[in-house]
Parts: structure tokens; sequence; C-alpha cells
């Protein structure tokens, strides 16, 4: 089973459907909507946060399912603690994302702790990885993909303006195991360009599944506001 979820992800297009706290959207009803429609447009797996949202997804795809919580805001924060592990794990979700840094966690748990707990409740481990210390780490308590997802987040790597693709390199140098490509991926083309580096499949959220950051992106490249008002036509 876990070679077939594997085989299903190679090469494709994850997407992540996931809403900040606050935000309209964010009701487990809407992101399953948004991930049937991601499936649709050709996602051949979904990225998901928040239990509710898990079982909901489960429930109306059948496409592999990459599931997280996200406790707080800073530090160790997705997935952080053996009990999210397996609270995640039992929603039905194929592989479990958790943070693959060897930072310490709030329930005082080591990540083979966690890569532990996931596998016993029959799994698979993503690790979101910022570093090569990281993915070495990672790779140790024996995780079956690693993601570029926490490049430029924890202070060990800069944050790049886009998909860092130094990083996805270097992990590809470093193991034989998946290494997929998520963070900062905007256009199709840094997508294709993370495959042709060898990234075993591509993660994309805000730039497919995001409105308000998508708007946001068109709204500032028009004239602003005082612009209009001074006079300037509209066309």
């Amino acid at each position: 089973m876990n070679a077939n979820i594997l085989q299903r992800l190679h090469g494709g297009l994850i997407v992540s459907c996931q809403a900040y706290p606050g935000e309209p959207m964010r009701d487990p009803r809407i992101m399953t909507a948004v991930a049937q429609a991601a499936v649709l447009g050709g996602a051949c797996a979904i990225r998901a946060q928040g239990l509710d949202d898990l079982r909901s997804i489960r429930a109306a795809l059948d496409v592999p399912l990459i599931g997280l919580v996200k406790v707080g805001t800073d530090g160790v924060f997705i997935t952080p603690t053996v009990a999210d592990c397996i609270d995640v794990a039992q929603t039905g979700a194929e592989i479990v994302a958790l943070d693959g840094t060897v930072r310490d966690r709030p329930d005082r748990s080591s990540l083979q702790d966690c890569v532990d707990a996931i596998h016993a409740h029959g799994a698979l481990a993503m690790a979101d990885c910022g570093s090569i210390a990281d993915a070495v780490a990672s790779l140790a308590a024996g995780v079956e993909l690693i993601g570029t997802t926490l490049s430029g987040h924890t202070g060990d790597r800069p944050r790049t303006a886009g998909p860092d693709f130094d990083f996805l390199t270097e992990l590809l140098m470093l193991t034989d195991t998946p290494v997929v490509a998520e963070g900062r991926i905007r256009t199709p083309q840094d997508a294709a360009q993370c495959l042709d580096l060898g990234a075993f499949a591509v993660v994309v959220g805000t730039a497919i599944t995001h409105p308000t950051s998508i708007t946001r992106r068109f709204a500032t490249a028009l004239p602003t506001q005082a612009a209009r008002d001074a006079g300037m036509p509209d066309v």
C-alpha cells in the first residue's frame, strides 16, 4: 500500500488546500470543495490541515491525502506533538506531514517519537524541513518523504523570493528518499523547474487555493486609489 501511495504522487502536482484563521474560507465544507476542484483540475493528491478538514476531504475524495495540524504560529507548530501525529493519522490521511526539525517540541517528544507514532498508526511520514541538518535528522528517524516546506522559515537559510531551488538540489544530492518541492512555487514554470531538477512531486498552495493572496497580487499591480483620485483615467 505504501509503495502505491508514493507511486501515485510521483511526478505529480499536490495541491495544498488551507485557509488561515479568521478567513471566510476557513470551513471544512469550503476546503473540501476547494480540494474537489483541485482534483478536477489535475491534482494527484491534496495537502490539508485541521482534523475536521481532513475528515471531510477524506470522505469526499479518494486521492492520497497529506494531513497536518497547525498549533500556534511559530517554533514547532506543524503537527508538533506525538498526540497531534496520532490524531492526524486517525483521520484517514495516508501521509502525515510534521515539522522535520530538531527544535524543541511542545510535549518534549523527539522527532523520532513523532515518526514512530505515525508509523504505528499505519501512515507515512513527510518531514517539512528547513535545512540539510533537518533532512539528515528526518531521514535517520525513518520518514518516507522530505519536503522543502520550511526553507526560509527557520533561520537556517535565507528566504528566497521564489522556490529555493538550491535547497532542493542539495537535498536531491543528499538522499534517494523522495524529495517534495514546496514553498513559494508561484507559477507553472516554477513547478516544472522543480520536477526538472529531480523533485519527486510538487506542492502548490497559495498560488492556486488562496484567493486573498492571488487578489492582492493583482490589486497591487494596478494603479493605487490615490493615483485614481488624482485624476488618472480608468481604462
